[in-house]
Formats: structure tokens, sequence, C-alpha cells
């Protein structure tokens, strides 16, 4: 869900790196595949709202996992949390949700059932940090999170990458994303997705 030039457009750029992968490349054992499915959502509240819950209904994902692009961080951020207040920056048809929420009524904040924390502590990157987060930034990709996080009951990722750059070309955004699922399956299969890991998973753009 990134705003600026279409050339620097990092999650589209590793969802086609992600594309066929299968459990074993993802250093998972036993030979089931993941059908991983690619979306890319507009930095549009409203069409947004409205995929997000299409892909639950529809594709009933085990995990989804949502990449967004934040142009102020060099790092890349796995955020544990979507916020439902706080949304005051309009999209880019000038909307702002009603009220300033995702969702009127629902509780303040959506928990990932994915340790963040514990996936940071295990994934070692050369030449890019990955860090933690707790505030994803109220735009369109903390509102989409939150609303996954909502549908999914907690069973939701949200990774914010830097734009691509010459120190950061897509071969090595996409190899951290690699590794990063794999983490992120491995940790929500404790103990309860264990035995469904053959089940979907979405990579929401």
């Amino acid at each position: 869900m990134p705003l600026g030039p279409p050339h620097l457009n990092g999650s589209s750029c590793m969802a086609t790196c992600l594309a066929g992968l299968v459990l074993s490349k993802l250093g998972l054992e036993g030979d089931m595949e993941l059908l991983l499915r690619t979306l890319q959502l507009p930095v549009d509240y409203r069409e947004a709202k409205q995929r997000i819950a299409r892909i639950w209904e529809d594709l009933q994902p085990q995990l989804a996992v949502h990449v967004g692009v934040d142009y102020s961080t060099k790092s890349i951020v796995l955020e544990q949390c979507g916020k439902n207040r706080g949304y005051r920056d309009a999209d880019i048809r000038g909307f702002q949700p009603e009220g300033r929420v995702c969702l009127p009524g629902g509780p303040e904040v959506i928990v990932s059932e994915v340790c963040m924390k514990a996936v940071c502590k295990r994934v070692v990157l050369e030449g890019i940090e990955v860090v933690y987060s707790r505030d994803a930034g109220r735009y369109i990709c903390d509102y989409t999170y939150y609303l996954s996080l909502h549908h999914g009951n907690g069973h939701a990722a949200l990774i914010h990458v830097p734009p691509l750059s010459p120190w950061l070309p897509a071969s090595l955004l996409g190899k951290a994303l690699q590794a990063l699922v794999q983490e992120m399956l491995e940790e929500a299969g404790k103990p309860e997705l264990e035995a469904w890991l053959a089940e979907n998973t979405t990579l929401v753009m």
C-alpha cells in the first residue's frame, strides 16, 4: 500500500519475488505446498475495507501478511498490533474514515497472534535491520491491518519495508521477506495452527 513513484514500489516487487514459493523453499519440513496469493490494495480507505472483507470471506487464509512501504525508515519493521482510532489523514480520494475509526465500537487495539518480538529475535539479515513496533502509523496500512486482524481473529501480520534503493535492491528485500514469512508461519503454528500450514496464506500489499 505504498505512495510514491511506481518504480520504488517495494511491496509489489517483493510480491513478485515471493510468488510461487513452497514450504520446502521456505525451509519448513514436509512436502505440503504453501498456496501463496498476492493481492495489491489501493490507497483508498473504502475500497481497501471492502477488499479486506472479501479476502477473509472468499480465501479464508490461515495467515494474511500485509506489506507496506514506509519512506521514513531504513529498517524492516514488524508491526505487532493495529489501532482503531486516530485516522486523520485523507486517502488519495480525499476521504477520511467517519469518526476517524476503523470499526465503530471495536476494540481500541487488536494484537496479532504472531509474536513479532520473537520473529525479530530469530531473524538476522545481512544488510538490513529488522525491528519491532506497536504503532503502524494510522494510515491505510494500519487501517487495513486492524480490519484484517478483526476478520481473521488475530491471524494477520504487517511488515513495513523501506523503498527500494541501490543499497536495498529487490533481491535483498525478497530474501528478507522469505525469511520473515517462514518465521511467522512457524510462530503462528505454535501450537494451534501447526496442523494447518498447508492452508492458504495471503500476502496483502
